[in-house]
């Protein structure tokens, strides 16, 4: 039905057009209606690429810190609030993005409002981190504890250790815990939704409010017309989304392999 779907806006829509315009007005009038996925698209990318900057060294980090640093009484004070953290509504951490965090960026930067990327970034990586905490850590923790003896065995320090064989041994795990974080992120809808302010103007910075692709079948799928081009465009634009997240698997699924291969 998705690819049935996509075919038949493609037979109203030039696909060079579909994706090269940044403008999204969909209108009752046919003749009038604009299907540009670039402003979405550009959009989606920007969250999520800031919630990777924000969530990857975060994740990682408290990973290396709950496997090799915490003692047990810590780590059983931690693990279950990771977890807690990724039971969490989406809907709650977009509520929190609206009455926290977007007037925080606000009164910050000195903007009209918080409603833009920047936002959405933050919570989005916050929705990451359980994720990417959890599958790091079990990585770290799978890693030979062979390894670290060999390497306190030349004189080398916790940090040196770890830095230097813990964490590239454990290098494929921890690119499927990224992958994994940025596919919830690029997949999430609710909080973007509510958080980034849902202009379809093609964004110029992190300050600007956003529409992603999720967002945008969320909003528009409801009251749309059954089988017009309007409807048509919302599966064509989730089929771009499909290919992305399966790109991105296939992608780290490469780069895992390939350092597999290197050990």
């Amino acid at each position: 039905m998705l690819l049935w779907n996509t075919i038949a806006f493609f037979a109203d829509v030039n696909p060079i057009d579909f994706i090269t315009k940044t403008q999204w007005n969909p209108e009752n009038d046919k003749s009038n209606s604009i299907y540009g996925l670039l402003s979405l698209l550009f959009s989606t990318l920007m969250v999520t690429l800031g919630a990777m900057i924000i969530a990857i060294p975060l994740g990682i980090g408290t990973a290396a810190f709950i496997s090799e640093y915490a003692g047990e009484r810590l780590k059983k004070i931690l693990k279950p609030a990771i977890e807690m953290l990724a039971a969490i509504p989406s809907v709650a951490i977009g509520f929190m993005g609206i009455v926290v965090i977007g007037p925080g960026i606000a009164q910050l930067f000195g903007l009209n409002n918080g409603l833009n990327a920047l936002n959405g970034a933050i919570l989005l990586a916050i929705m990451s981190l359980p994720t990417i905490i959890t599958v790091a850590e079990d990585a770290i923790h799978a890693v030979p504890f062979s390894y670290k003896e060999a390497s306190y065995g030349m004189g080398a320090g916790k940090w040196i250790t770890l830095s230097r064989v813990t964490l590239p041994a454990a290098m494929p795990g921890m690119i499927a815990a990224v992958m994994l974080g940025m596919g919830r992120a690029i997949g999430e809808t609710m909080t973007v939704l509510m958080a980034t302010g849902n202009s379809i103007a093609f964004p110029n910075g992190f300050f600007d409010s956003i529409r992603t692709i999720t967002a945008t079948i969320a909003i528009e799928m409801g009251e749309v017309p059954y089988q017009t081009t309007h409807y048509y465009s919302l599966f064509a634009i989730a089929l771009v989304l499909f290919i992305i997240t399966m790109g991105v698997n296939l992608i780290a699924e490469k780069l895992a392999g390939r350092y597999r291969k290197l050990q």
